[in-house]
């Protein structure tokens, strides 16, 4: 690795299933195995470096060495795959990736608001590590963080951060938030819970100057080809963060909120 600048635009992408028949509920987001072969394929012949969340954070904050084309490949939930041929593709060609659990929803037995699919189990997390995954908190059911009062938003930061060191072994520092939903207070919880970045989702571009508790990334459906990733490669086909929430994000916000009020916490996705 080199101590070279950070390029000004950094491809961060966000996978969820890999498979050729998903629930229908998370189909939008699964690329099939075949597809997803063709887009790692294509990210090594692109000519980018694969590292970690952490190494990436660690840059931002620190100034720590990256290569000089980094990518970073993430993984949210935990499905089936994910601990199997997913791991094994990504290892077979070298490429480091963070994966985010969601305890409730690999721990079985334990209520979640994802709907039911194939998913790895909790036992399972050391095995991503042996493959050259890092592996990060997604909370423990999936809610939309940002509709949540203070104690169960603690709650949903702390206890996977918890359940995941336990099984690892060591401290988890990274944190994603399901389907993106954060605020300014989520983001300050995620700080106070001891995380040391947090992703969110926003379709767009990594940089520089990008926000560490709010890191962009770009999420890979079904629908997205080759050139689609060949162009992020190339820090093309997306804006660039750090920018502002809009006017629509902050409203639908403000009615999510409004809705969890009467209905109790919600899927987040």
């Amino acid at each position: 690795m080199s101590g070279a600048p950070l390029p000004s635009r950094v491809p961060v992408l966000l996978y969820h299933a890999v498979m050729d028949d998903p629930p229908d509920w998370i189909a939008e987001f699964t690329v099939t195995p075949r597809d997803f072969a063709a887009q790692l394929d294509a990210i090594v012949t692109g000519g980018r470096t694969a590292v970690t969340v952490g190494t990436l954070v660690a840059h931002l904050t620190a100034g720590a060495p990256l290569p000089p084309r980094p990518v970073v490949l993430t993984f949210d939930d935990g499905f089936a795959d994910l601990a199997g041929p997913t791991a094994e593709a990504l290892a077979s060609r070298a490429l480091p990736a963070t994966a985010y659990l969601t305890t409730g929803a690999i721990t079985p037995g334990r209520p979640c608001l994802l709907p039911p699919a194939p998913m790895m189990t909790l036992a399972q997390a050391p095995r991503l590590e042996e493959y050259g995954m890092e592996v990060g908190a997604h909370t423990v059911t999936h809610p939309q963080l940002d509709t949540l009062a203070p104690h169960a938003l603690r709650r949903e930061l702390r206890e996977p951060k918890a359940v995941l060191e336990d099984a690892l072994g060591h401290e988890v520092r990274h944190l994603a938030y399901p389907h993106g939903y954060n605020s300014p207070a989520v983001r300050r919880a995620a700080a106070a819970a001891g995380y040391a970045s947090a992703a969110a989702v926003r379709h767009a571009l990594s940089s520089r100057r990008d926000e560490v508790f709010r890191l962009a990334r770009l999420i890979v459906r079904r629908t997205h080809t080759v050139t689609d990733v060949e162009q992020w490669m190339e820090g093309r086909g997306a804006r660039t963060a750090p920018y502002p929430d809009s006017l629509p994000t902050i409203g639908w916000r403000m009615y999510r909120r409004a809705r969890a009020r009467l209905r109790g916490p919600e899927f987040a996705g």
